[in-house]
């Protein structure tokens, strides 16, 4: 004779649901141009810079900010600040400029994905003075839904960073650079 709990287990094993199929996602259009994406970055305080050809980034950096500044960056031969992951926070507070490769940008909102792998230090984007993100100008995506679906499965850590850092108080006081870079530029290549 079998126990109770066998007959309650043999019963929860043959009362299975029926196996449906997910619903489709519907396709969220939008407007994934440059100019959308410009205009909003714009708008939420960051700044848009078009770079016709990659190799004049070190000069274009050169244009925007002055050249005592302490720079950490994969990007540029010049960066005087040797960032990892294991670099004390002591070390990243003192950088001026962070310059990173974004991955794709999202024209709805102006944000900007960065993977963990492009921060040198996860801390990196949010704790420097001002920010520089490098976006290939075919890297953009319309919408968030369109963003999160270019997002690889696999592990690992990443961000959607969007202009300064921003705050208000309940006296609508608004206060750029609070809690993070106290400037962004997007160089679209």
């Amino acid at each position: 004779m079998s126990s109770s709990r066998e007959k309650i287990l043999a019963a929860v094993r043959t009362n299975q649901p029926v196996e449906l199929p997910l619903p489709t996602v519907p396709s969220f259009e939008g407007d994934d141009s440059v100019e959308k994406f410009t205009s909003i970055v714009q708008g939420i305080g960051g700044t848009v810079v078009e770079v016709a050809d990659a190799t004049r980034l070190p000069e274009v950096i050169h244009q925007l900010f002055p050249a005592d500044y302490r720079i950490a960056s994969p990007l540029l031969p010049e960066a005087n600040v040797p960032v990892t992951a294991q670099t004390p926070i002591e070390v990243l507070a003192a950088v001026d400029l962070a310059v990173l490769q974004g991955e794709f940008g999202v024209a709805e909102n102006g944000s900007i994905w960065v993977p963990e792998a492009n921060m040198l230090h996860r801390a990196l984007p949010m704790i420097t003075q001002h920010l520089a993100l490098v976006l290939d100008r075919r890297n953009l995506v319309a919408t968030m839904h369109q963003a999160y679906a270019r997002i690889p499965s696999v592990g690992g850590y990443g961000t959607f960073l969007a202009g300064p850092s921003k705050t208000a108080d309940i006296e609508q006081s608004l206060v750029i650079g609070a809690h993070g870079a106290r400037s962004m530029v997007v160089l679209l290549v």
